[in-house]
């Protein structure tokens, strides 16, 4: 595909995401939809899986460490095959195996449990780690949010990736300047996080976090880089594609309405 057709397929995405986050009458569309592209990417074009077989050796693993974005990570798995769409339209109902935040034993793709933030990005570097150990060849990605880096434990693990050059590991930093009570440099500026990452020993990659051919770049550039971890700090906007949504932390965590989910589809160039 050309860099028009994945965009296409993002907005797809997009769209399902704001319908699944109506029918469910709650959940976070700011950051979902912020780290959409990042997701179309590395599921449609980086990452080595089979929607057949999800747990084949020695395939690629993503870690959605700011789960709360669980919806993006939803639509891309049901839009590349790993489940049905419809089941989209179950997000946080009773029973759902698409619950708030994501469950590895119930949603095939999903590699690890995550919501209490920053603990998704330990496990990934575990996760490096053994496959290091065991001489595994996938690589490990981690989705992490701009707020979540203001968790002590994220520099824990980032000093151990660094530690063990853990080169089969890449943290891609969800950088859309907002969370959930307002401007992460009003509630703790976690800048400059460039200069921390290279601290800790990581290979660092700066890009709009909306282009598919920086983002392509990166993923290539974070594959030949062999001296140690690789984060790619991806500039975004929270609520990306939607005029209403678009850099206001006040949808970090509130769905829309059906006019407001009307019109979001209807931006995103989807049908109701």
């Amino acid at each position: 595909m050309d860099y028009k057709q994945f965009e296409e397929l993002a907005s797809k995405i997009r769209v399902d995401i704001i319908k699944a986050l109506y029918e469910a009458g709650s959940g976070h569309p700011g950051g979902s939809l912020s780290c959409a592209d990042i997701m179309t990417a590395l599921y449609f074009h980086e990452m080595n899986i089979d929607p057949k077989d999800p747990m084949m050796e020695d395939r690629d693993r993503l870690v959605l460490s700011k789960g709360h974005a669980c919806p993006a990570q939803y639509a891309a798995l049901a839009e590349r095959g790993f489940f049905p769409k419809e089941e989209l339209k179950t997000l946080r109902k009773l029973g759902s195996m698409l619950q708030g935040h994501a469950k590895m034993d119930l949603v095939p793709g999903v590699e690890m449990s995550t919501g209490s933030l920053g603990q998704g990005f330990s496990v990934s570097v575990g996760m490096a780690l053994a496959n290091k150990l065991d001489g595994k060849k996938g690589r490990v990605y981690a989705i992490l949010g701009d707020g979540e880096l203001q968790e002590g434990i994220v520099w824990e693990a980032a000093m151990s990736a660094g530690h063990y050059h853990l080169d089969d590991l890449c943290a891609i930093v969800d950088w859309n300047g907002l969370q959930i009570d307002g401007r992460n440099d009003d509630v703790m500026t976690v800048r400059p996080i460039a200069d921390k990452f290279k601290a800790f020993g990581f290979n660092v990659i700066s890009i709009n976090g909306h282009s598919f051919e920086e983002i392509f770049d990166a993923f290539t550039k974070a594959r030949e880089y062999k001296d140690g971890p690789t984060a790619i700090i991806a500039s975004t906007h929270k609520g990306h594609g939607v005029s209403f949504m678009e850099d206001q932390a006040g949808w970090h965590g509130k769905a829309p309405n059906e006019e407001q989910a009307r019109q979001a589809v209807e931006e995103l160039g989807g049908e109701w």
